[in-house]
């Protein structure tokens, strides 16, 4: 064991580790959960303190043979050497520091492992320059900006499968429903598109949103003032670790603002829940679409995934829609613990990122993964039950809403209501009383007239 002393006081540290006292204090602070920093930060991370070591020994605060260190130190990390290493949790106090301390630790204490007779501090060597206050949100924008694209990419899949099934019904027609009771038929190439239309504003919103945490506060150190760190340094850590990350960050007009307001987060945030409730929407649609097979709506085939009772023989749930309505509800939540804890923020500093980082990183890679099971296990293989949707069509009353321009509104409901008694269609009836003429009958009951809008034409009087 080695002893490690802090402003605490000291630690018995296992001979072994790569990380130091500060990492342990935290591990023993923060018994909250078993989850560990998110390796994105992590990595993010390595990659500022390897930036900052190239731009401080050009700006010359840091010695050569410490810079070189330091950059192969990274560089192994980088690869995914001494992952085992990065033990702080998660959910963690102290505005992300321990985080930052145990990248620093593991960073010096191997560089010193590779160069026995260099002696590399954490904090006056690794973290030159730097503040947690800087590094720590830099990271994680950083971070989320590595999973942006995967999360389009899903939604994109999404649009893309959407949009041909669109085209593969462009003429099914189907009752329309309000209120979950009848109305007004469309085809479900309409519903199919104005499904991939709600994703294509969700697409718009996340990438409007991921571009606004490419401004960060790195440079700007404790409180955005940019004490500790050199002009050189200032001006240039971006461009290295905008080569090394291939991120394109640029640094925030206000570092102080930046430092210590995180509304971007909850931009972000919100445009997750945007895109969470519309999932839950949808799959709570295709679930009651879906439904029976016999008593339900069964207008939709979901593919059949699974046995869905341990009692009933032959029943299948709809659990791919289910899982993700559980998704949506998760980062639903996650955008009100983001919006609590930007909101709580105090002063010079917010203390809570650390849960906010968290729980966007997770809502990015939920939503994500739940767009790629949707596609995959559902809506490629998803069909629609074509004849039975037209007979429901014919058999609906509420079709008989096309003849108010031509019956009048009072008229129209007598026969809609003399069609339900009757369990008679509203279009047999209309022939078989000659209440208008029969070509007109054929027009009006005709896909198109049924679905779109109809032309100006004078009031037919009743035969």
């Amino acid at each position: 064991m080695r002893i490690e002393e802090d402003c605490i006081g000291k630690l018995p540290v296992d001979d072994e580790a790569l990380y130091g006292i500060h990492t342990l204090r935290a591990v023993g602070n923060f018994p909250i959960s078993p989850e560990r920093i998110n390796p994105l930060i992590v990595q993010s991370l390595v990659q500022i303190k390897k930036a900052a070591a190239e731009v401080n020994h050009a700006a010359g605060t840091l010695a050569g043979d410490k810079r070189q260190a330091i950059i192969e130190a990274c560089d192994a990390l980088l690869d995914g050497e001494h992952a085992d290493s990065f033990i702080v949790p998660a959910i963690q106090g102290g505005a992300g520091t321990s985080a930052n301390m145990n990248v620093n630790e593991v960073v010096a204490h191997l560089a010193e492992r590779n160069h026995p007779d260099l002696k590399i501090s954490p904090n006056d060597d690794v973290n030159q320059s730097q503040s947690t206050n800087d590094t720590f949100p830099t990271a994680g924008k950083m971070a989320l900006l590595e999973q942006l694209p995967a999360l389009t990419r899903a939604i994109e899949q999404v649009i893309d499968t959407l949009q041909a099934k669109g085209e593969e019904y462009e003429h099914t027609l189907k009752v329309g429903r309000t209120q979950l009771q009848d109305a007004v038929p469309t085809t479900y190439g309409r519903t199919f598109e104005a499904y991939a239309h709600m994703f294509q504003r969700d697409l718009r919103r996340v990438k409007q949103a991921g571009e606004t945490l490419r401004t960060v506060n790195l440079g700007g150190t404790a409180i955005g003032t940019g004490v500790n760190a050199t002009p050189y340094y200032q001006e240039h850590v971006l461009d290295v670790l905008n080569r090394n990350s291939q991120l394109d960050l640029h640094a925030a007009e206000d570092l102080i603002d930046a430092t210590q307001n995180c509304d971007p987060f909850v931009e972000f945030s919100g445009a997750m829940k945007a895109l969470a409730v519309n999932l839950s929407k949808f799959s709570n649609d295709l679930r009651l679409l879906g439904s029976g097979p016999q008593d339900g709506l069964a207008e939709l085939h979901l593919p059949a995934r699974q046995a869905g009772s341990s009692i009933m023989p032959g029943k299948v749930n709809p659990v791919i829609p289910e899982v993700v309505n559980q998704v949506a509800f998760e980062v639903i939540g996650h955008d009100t613990t983001v919006t609590m804890a930007a909101e709580a923020g105090q002063l010079e500093l917010n203390a809570f990122e650390p849960i906010m980082f968290r729980d966007l990183l997770a809502s990015e890679r939920y939503l994500q993964q739940a767009m790629q099971t949707l596609v995959r296990h559902c809506l490629r293989d998803l069909t629609v039950n074509q004849n039975d949707c037209a007979t429901d069509v014919e058999k609906s009353a509420i079709t008989a809403t096309v003849l108010t321009p031509y019956l009048g509104y009072m008229a129209t409901t007598k026969l809609i209501k003399r069609a339900l008694a009757d369990k008679e269609s509203v279009k047999k009836l209309l022939l078989q009383e000659e209440l208008l003429p029969a070509d007109l009958v054929e027009k009006l009951f005709s896909p198109a007239s049924l679905t779109h809008p109809r032309e100006p034409k004078a009031k037919v009087t009743q035969a």
